[in-house]
């Protein structure tokens, strides 16, 4: 059975859609070796279709820019979580029909963006740990990482400021802490 891990860039209204478009004019080096580390601490990311399609149309064309961390992105095993993907192009890559297929995995996964995905694991009680880097803005609307209705109980594990307004805070099922 996997470790899955969410990290999300979330608003303090617990909004995650379009972060690209709110979080960018916080970024710092301390949120950077915070995304860095997780990726290396992984080994692999599951992704929902939608995220997936959009992580495979940029990350290929930015390794110059972004180093060892565009070089494990591309390079790390990738699992895209999709009825619909007929093929999966982006390097080492491989779809999983269901969550049935996602729960006979190993080793850490790492879970970004991916709102429908995410929603599916929480509901199978699949979700390890929470890594969320909350930034002091307000959306009011959007796809939120907790929809409604969704009931699952976590622990508080650690809170952190890494600077520009921005708070690290870890989670933990609750009865893993």
């Amino acid at each position: 059975m996997p470790k899955i891990v969410v990290t999300e860039f979330i608003t303090l209204d617990g909004i995650i859609e379009a972060p690209n478009e709110w979080s960018m004019s916080y970024w710092n080096d301390d949120i950077g070796t915070f995304k860095h580390d997780e990726l290396f601490e992984a080994d692999a990311q599951l992704l929902g279709r939608v995220t997936y399609d959009g992580f495979a149309a940029a990350w290929p064309n930015m390794t110059e820019e972004t180093g060892d961390f565009g070089e494990r992105m591309n390079g790390m095993p990738k699992y895209v979580v999709s009825k619909t993907l007929d093929k999966a192009e982006w390097s080492n890559s491989t779809i999983l029909r269901d969550l049935d297929e996602v729960a006979k995995l190993d080793g850490n996964l790492l879970v970004a963006g991916s709102s429908t995905l995410i929603q599916s694991l929480i509901a199978r009680d699949l979700v390890d740990e929470y890594r969320l880097l909350v930034y002091p803005v307000v959306r009011g609307k959007g796809k939120r990482l907790f929809a409604e209705g969704t009931s699952t109980n976590i622990a508080f594990v650690e809170a952190r400021d890494i600077g520009s307004g921005v708070t690290a805070l870890r989670y933990v099922r609750a009865e893993q802490k």
